[in-house]
């Protein structure tokens, strides 16, 4: 959990991308004057469209630039931390100058693959981050390998069979609560950022919407309400590019936000102890991060289907729910809203995470009065582990002309 679980500055796709260009930048050992990408397109996807903290601008290229005119790869994803005007004018400069090329990279299997070339004066430097947003599988200056692990892309994959649902319900339940209670700074850290949609214009302003005169009309002001405009009111703020820290989970901060902001805002209204929330939130998280284990880090699916699912176990958890109810909750959500398409990070997926928590809600409330999607509906299994490897197969393969056809619209409209 505590390798998934980590602060984030911005859209961990571009971020990424920036956090690759910087480390070629490096090695290369001076600013670049031409910067070659190759990105799987789940990668480019979800980089197009998305504010990049601190520049008021949008997509790849300043992410790129950005990169190799700061470099700090050190840093990780919190690489932009803290820009500074000048940095930003070297940055913008830098795409004058059309010195960046962004390519699809043709022939590979990894969803989450980015290949940044920089050259200069005859030297060459490539680095290559895949499997994870901050796992560099080779960097290589002049033809001559510095580092290479070309396991990196298949750590996921070997790292699945070591959880079920009923291992992670054990362990989040039972474990001392000081081996979990590191949890709470990621609650702690994404409560801010919604906090911070209270003021000033983010995104669509969703949270705003839900909270507004009109908003309190239809939706009024209590638990449930409140629940979907804090989580969604964190992501208007992070798409929109603000330079704003949240805690991802999987390689996503939206993902991030919609596992821990619901189940902290519901405990909180119920006045649930300190143990509860870390206990719940710890459910939460780590369900999350099981079914990504089984769908891989990017997809066709979107994430906040996979949050939203945590977030109902924990809320489930937080009723007062046993085992068979929480699987009941997940079970719901897999019934509910399995099929929802991702097409790219951008301010629009505050209304995905605001219908995420809503179903997240509605799966718990029926699975703590025992009402639960049978065997005999859908894609739903009597075995909770199946379900989720059902989802799992949608997501992957069931999905995967679907992705090519949302890519081809994103980039012919």
């Amino acid at each position: 959990m505590q390798q998934e679980i980590i602060p984030a500055v911005g859209c961990t796709e571009p971020i990424a991308v920036s956090l690759c260009t910087a480390r070629a930048t490096e090695v290369l050992g001076e600013i670049p004057d031409k910067v070659d990408v190759y990105l799987s397109t789940n990668i480019l996807k979800n980089a197009m469209g998305v504010g990049i903290p601190g520049t008021g601008m949008n997509g790849l290229p300043i992410a790129i630039a950005l990169g190799a005119t700061r470099g700090k790869s050190e840093k990780g994803l919190e690489l932009l931390d803290n820009l500074s005007p000048l940095e930003l004018d070297q940055g913008k400069r830098f795409i004058r100058d059309k010195i960046i090329n962004i390519n699809i990279k043709e022939n590979i299997s990894e969803k989450l693959y980015i290949e940044v070339q920089c050259t200069k004066k005859g030297n060459k430097s490539i680095a290559i981050i895949s499997g994870s947003h901050t796992s560099f599988s080779l960097i290589e200056l002049n033809g001559t390998k510095l580092y290479e692990n070309s396991e990196s892309a298949k750590q996921e994959i070997n790292n699945k069979a070591q959880l079920t649902f009923s291992k992670i319900y054990q362990y989040a339940t039972e474990s001392p609560i000081e081996e979990l209670d590191f949890i709470l700074e990621a609650a702690k850290m994404n409560k801010k950022a919604a906090e911070k949609s209270n003021y000033g214009h983010f995104g669509h302003n969703v949270s705003k919407n839900i909270k507004g005169e009109t908003g309190q009309r239809i939706f009024g002001d209590n638990l449930h309400s409140r629940m979907v405009s804090a989580t969604a009111g964190a992501c208007d703020v992070r798409m929109a590019g603000a330079m704003v820290p949240v805690m991802s989970n999987s390689g996503s901060g939206n993902q991030g936000i919609a596992a821990t902001l619901p189940v902290l805002t519901f405990a909180e209204n119920i006045g649930a102890s300190e143990d509860q929330l870390i206990r719940a939130l710890i459910l939460s998280n780590l369900s999350m991060i099981y079914i990504k284990q089984h769908i891989g880090r990017l997809s066709a699916l979107c994430g906040c289907v996979v949050a939203s699912t945590g977030s109902s176990c924990g809320i489930t958890y937080l009723m007062g729910g046993n085992y068979d109810q929480i699987t009941y909750s997940a079970k719901n959500m897999i019934a509910n809203i399995t099929g929802m398409i991702c097409d790219g990070a951008k301010p629009s997926c505050a209304l995905k995470i605001a219908s995420g928590v809503s179903t997240a809600t509605l799966s718990a409330l029926m699975a703590i009065e025992d009402e639960v999607v049978t065997s005999q509906e859908g894609i739903i299994d009597q075995d909770i582990d199946q379900s989720i490897r059902n989802l799992a197969l949608i997501g992957n393969n069931g999905m995967a002309e679907t992705d090519k056809i949302v890519l081809d619209i994103l980039i012919n409209k």
